[in-house]
């Protein structure tokens, strides 16, 4: 069993960087596209919990968000957050990296990465 579950989207290349990086420190993951695999909005909600808040899950600065009606920027809840991400899962920081422990991170650098997985 995988100890490591990578979720983004396939044609991302920070989710591709990630891959990379996990291939060349001979780590075992899991690739999961959420864009072919939906995350449940309940799974969503944890990661938002987990992180600190929606606007740490969220990339505030992507052409996407940046392009959103203004009503579509101020979700009241987490549903509507969850809502929000089921229509555009490209909002979602990439890649959400989900450790064997539970613990969560989002994004990837280089010095990130070896500070996770302890190299």
């Amino acid at each position: 069993m995988t100890s490591i579950r990578l979720y983004g989207l396939s044609n991302c290349d920070t989710c591709r960087k990630a891959k990379h990086w996990l291939d060349r420190f001979s780590l075992d993951y899991h690739f999961v596209d959420y864009r072919a695999q939906p995350i449940s909005a309940d799974t969503l909600k944890e990661w938002a919990r987990q992180l600190g808040g929606w606007e740490r899950l969220i990339n505030c600065s992507s052409t996407t968000w940046r392009k959103l009606p203004p009503d579509c920027k101020l979700p009241g809840s987490d549903a509507q957050w969850a809502l929000l991400i089921k229509e555009y899962p490209v909002l979602v920081r990439r890649p959400v990296v989900l450790c064997a422990d539970g613990s969560l991170s989002v994004g990837f650098s280089e010095n990130g990465f070896r500070e996770l997985f302890g190299f």
